[in-house]
């Protein structure tokens, strides 16, 4: 299904985590884009992004607004799939399965290895091939292509990507051709979640949609100009599609 043109693959944990499994277990190629309505709505007016979500093996609804603007539109989407809890369930497989994992992203080195300690002493036998957090600036063709023979040689099966988005599902797109990793994840803030660096909503918040609240006291200069702009914005074209999409309804169930 579509929500504002944007693919959303209508999953659950377990069969996305499936598909990431067929994808490794086979030897394909694919990657995974969490989104939430920041992203849905930037797609819109960005064709890169809008590209790599088209391109994307997998376009999960990170968000409830997502989940609820699924379901008005006629499709039984029970909950979301939330990219840190996503990652969470997947690397505890990884760990059962044997999956090797690579880790790009985080704020800094030193919060990168922290998280690395903890992913370490939370899942046993969890095997992370190699990491790296890139500098808070694009880099350039030839050190992609440095990043790309390092994330090769270390022969991952997964890489997670932690850098925001659109960036990482942007780099995802680009990036994907020239790795040989089976399945690349983007996951936006979970490398912050779980190293400790960012404290997750509560449950309940996160449950009523009220998750971007609470990220926005903790991160307001970054964070609440963009929900200001793209809540609402999110709001009003959801409402436009549902009403379109029920007068389709009721035209066709029309004698």
């Amino acid at each position: 299904m579509r929500i504002l043109g944007v693919p959303i693959t209508l999953v659950d944990y377990e069969r996305a985590m499936d598909v990431m499994d067929r994808i490794v277990d086979c030897d394909e190629r694919g990657y995974v884009c969490a989104v939430a309505v920041h992203a849905v709505v930037t797609a819109e007016h960005d064709p890169e992004l809008r590209a790599a979500l088209e391109g994307a093996t997998m376009v999960v609804p990170d968000g409830m607004p997502l989940v609820w603007a699924a379901r008005a539109l006629g499709h039984p989407l029970r909950d979301r799939v939330y990219g840190p809890e996503l990652m969470a369930r997947y690397l505890d497989r990884c760990a059962q399965r044997g999956r090797r994992v690579w880790l790009y992203g985080g704020h800094d080195a030193e919060w990168l290895e922290r998280l690395e300690r903890r992913l370490l002493a939370r899942y046993p036998g969890l095997e992370i091939a190699g990491s790296w957090s890139p500098p808070h600036r694009p880099l350039s063709e030839r050190e992609e292509r440095e990043l790309a023979a390092r994330i090769n040689h270390d022969d991952p099966d997964v890489v997670w990507v932690g850098i925001g988005a659109p960036k990482q599902e942007k780099w995802m797109a680009r990036m994907r051709e020239h790795l040989d990793a089976r399945v690349l994840c983007g996951v936006g803030a979970a490398f912050d979640f779980h190293a400790g660096r960012v404290q997750q909503a509560p449950r309940w918040m996160q449950e009523v949609g009220l998750e971007w609240v609470w990220r926005s006291t903790r991160e307001p200069r970054r964070l609440l100009p963009r929900y200001l702009t793209t809540n609402p914005r999110f709001v009003a074209r959801a409402l436009y599609q549902i009403a379109g999409e029920r007068a389709r309804r009721r035209a066709n169930a029309a004698p």
